[in-house]
């Protein structure tokens, strides 16, 4: 008997691919003039809210307990606070495109990691997968990759670090323990308020004197597309897709977003697609197939 689609999964994982995907250009747009972790706070502050009204609306605004707060804590610093937020950071220095290929080696960590944490059983076919789709991502960006040599990128480039590091340990964090509460929203409501009040210290501190005069509309409306398609949406996506597949699964999307964050440098910036894009683009399809297909079992009919 043929399993019915999942819908809503398909859309989840739709979304992360295609939303983050566009948040790297939406960041170098945001912090032309805004502050980067004025930036996260305002993206996240206004997350919360969101959420808040979700829950006040479906009489679903509660305390969690401090059992269950722990466990909304670490995400929210791991993945909000230092991954979010470093990227954000890091794009003041560099380009969205070598902050989307630096984030695509996130699925190698978490692969790694959850190996390490026995989330899932080491094997060649989703190892081999991982490195094709991250060559692919390679492929796309082969002519600039002395940028990674180059001194004005080295910070940038540290933060990055940081950043994939911390996304691939709240990854797993949330696998392992996201099914103990079931409410998505209340959950990421604690997340990003947690998160947005430790960024809007760090605003002031980085960030002691600002001129709100200074920051563009472009750049406000970046930070507002940031906070409802970025934070409310596809953190939603995320973490609903988190319980159904495995880390590794929603993680090999990070290839995906790569192919859009050049896509839209494409549309937007008038940057070229050139048959090496094309090359790329197969390679990452690729791999994802190969760490996604299971083979079909046999009807005993």
């Amino acid at each position: 008997m043929k399993k019915d689609l999942d819908y809503k999964l398909i859309f989840a994982l739709a979304a992360v691919g295609i939303i983050w995907g566009t948040t790297f250009l939406g960041i170098r747009v945001a912090v032309e003039t805004i502050p980067p972790w004025f930036v996260t706070s305002i993206r996240q502050g206004l997350a919360g809210m969101i959420m808040m009204t979700i829950l006040l609306f479906k009489k679903e605004m509660k305390w969690i307990g401090w059992e269950n707060l722990k466990h909304q804590l670490v995400p929210s610093i791991l993945m909000i606070v230092v991954a979010n937020g470093f990227t954000t950071v890091a794009e003041q220095t560099i380009p969205s495109g070598l902050a989307s290929v630096i984030s695509a080696m996130a699925p190698i960590l978490i692969f790694l990691g959850s190996i390490l944490v026995k989330l899932q059983k080491p094997s060649l076919k989703g190892f081999v997968g991982v490195i094709i789709g991250f060559s692919g991502v390679v492929f796309i960006f082969k002519d600039g990759l002395a940028s990674f040599l180059d001194a004005d990128y080295r910070i940038g480039m540290m933060f990055m670090g940081f950043a994939i590091t911390a996304w691939a340990a709240g990854t797993i964090y949330t696998k392992l323990h996201g099914n103990k509460s079931k409410n998505i929203v209340l959950n990421l409501f604690y997340q990003f308020t947690m998160a947005s009040c430790i960024q809007i210290v760090l605003a002031f501190i980085f960030s002691p004197t600002i001129d709100v005069h200074l920051w563009s509309a472009k750049s406000i409306l970046a930070a507002l597309y940031l906070s409802i398609f970025g934070s409310v949406i596809a953190f939603f996506s995320y973490n609903y897709a988190l319980k159904h597949v495995t880390p590794v699964q929603v993680s090999i999307l990070a290839y995906i977003n790569t192919i859009i964050a050049v896509f839209f440098g494409w549309l937007i910036l008038d940057e070229k697609i050139t048959v090496d894009f094309i090359i790329a683009t197969i390679l990452i399809i690729l791999g994802v197939f190969i760490i996604n297909y299971k083979k079909k079992e046999k009807s005993l009919n």
